[in-house]
């Protein structure tokens, strides 16, 4: 995983050149297919998931880590969770809550770190469709419902 401060999104398809985009992910093959043209993670998660890890004395994980594309400060875990089936705004591109992110095996796979799924049980981010073309940029602001 990349940490980049700007990314492409593109309605329909996803994040410029993200392997869910290109059709390339380890689950892009799943039937039937889900949307994964975004993940979003709240920060807040994944320091209560490292919490959780520390006192067991396991490695913690970064949000590049957790494999999803955004990760953002100012907003709980729950309060993520339940903008699935919801439409919201990040930055200049809306977005359509689609599902929750079950924590998967393939973080703990790929980085030997077998707790990953017991530490972010209910704070593993949500999967969103993208509505609308345009860049993302790292401290872009969350809106939802009816926040002016």
């Amino acid at each position: 995983m990349l940490s980049v401060s700007t990314a492409k999104a593109n309605a329909g398809i996803g994040l410029e050149g993200d392997r869910y985009a290109l059709g390339t992910g380890a689950y892009s093959a799943v039937k039937p297919a889900k949307v994964r043209h975004i993940s979003i993670i709240a920060l807040s998660g994944i320091e209560t998931a490292n919490d959780w890890l520390t006192a067991g004395d396991e490695p913690t994980f970064d949000g590049p880590e957790t494999r999803r594309n955004i990760a953002l400060a100012g907003i709980t875990a729950s309060e993520l969770n339940a903008l699935v089936g919801q439409r919201f705004q990040l930055g200049s591109i809306e977005l359509l809550g689609t599902e929750l992110c079950t924590p998967c095996e393939r973080p703990a796979q790929l980085l030997g770190r077998p707790s990953f799924m017991e530490a972010f049980e209910g704070r593993s981010g949500i999967r969103a469709e993208i509505l609308n073309s345009g860049v993302l940029a790292v401290g872009d602001k969350l809106f939802i419902g009816n926040e002016e």
